[in-house]
């Protein structure tokens, strides 16, 4: 006989695709997020999966969830928000500061070429490494470090896009966005405010896009 443990899992399984939809249009185009692939992207991937077991019934609702190491997964609209305001068209080479869980990655890895992706927490980057491969994401390079040093060996990038809250815009990140290129970040310390950057080739273009609140862009361990 099937447990009733099995069974709910069962049970569950079949209402997330349910939820994601619902998640879409309740939370997210509602709001105004109106890129088609991006909405596409948030209705594939399953979010439930980044989380812990426990967290599941919670994974598609309107708000963060604690991943551990004091870090949060944020919550959907602000991840397809932010992801919107990349521009992605599928050929990008994309830098993710902070991935966390994992769950903005794959979001990003279905929209463009290529993620390198960088996580400060060893605990979480191994998680997301997991659940990546458990999915079949393989466009994804994931490393551990002080991503406000970003991956220079890597750039230029196309884009980037940083989940963790800097003090001020990190001169290194700056420095490896390609010209034409995009990076959406949170700024500040107590008040913190979600800009974009524009890089040409003669200057910095800086807008204001929404006031937020993330978990703060760690420094380095070894200083």
């Amino acid at each position: 006989m099937v447990s009733r443990e099995v069974m709910r899992t069962i049970e569950e399984e079949n209402l997330f695709p349910e939820r994601r939809r619902r998640m879409v249009e309740e939370q997210i185009a509602i709001r105004g997020v109106r890129d088609e692939r991006v909405l596409a992207a948030m209705g594939r991937v399953p979010r439930h999966l980044f989380i812990d077991k426990d967290l599941e019934s919670n994974a598609y609702e309107d708000f963060p969830l604690g991943i551990g190491e004091g870090q949060t997964i944020s919550q959907p609209y602000i991840v397809a928000y932010m992801t919107e305001q990349l521009g992605l068209k599928g050929d990008e080479r994309v830098l993710e500061v902070g991935a966390g869980c994992g769950y903005q990655t794959a979001i990003l890895a279905e929209l463009c070429e290529h993620v390198y992706a960088i996580e400060y927490f060893p605990t979480l980057a191994e998680r997301a490494k997991r659940t990546l491969a458990r999915l079949g994401i393989g466009n994804v390079s994931l490393r551990v470090g002080d991503g406000r040093r970003g991956w220079p060996e890597a750039a230029p990038f196309d884009a980037i896009l940083a989940a963790a809250a800097a003090a001020s815009l990190p001169d290194a990140l700056v420095e490896q966005l390609a010209p034409g290129g995009r990076m959406v970040l949170p700024l500040g310390k107590w008040r913190q405010v979600l800009k974009r950057i524009e890089k040409t080739d003669s200057e910095i273009r800086i807008k204001k896009l929404l006031d937020v609140r993330f978990v703060p862009l760690l420094e380095s361990r070894e200083g």
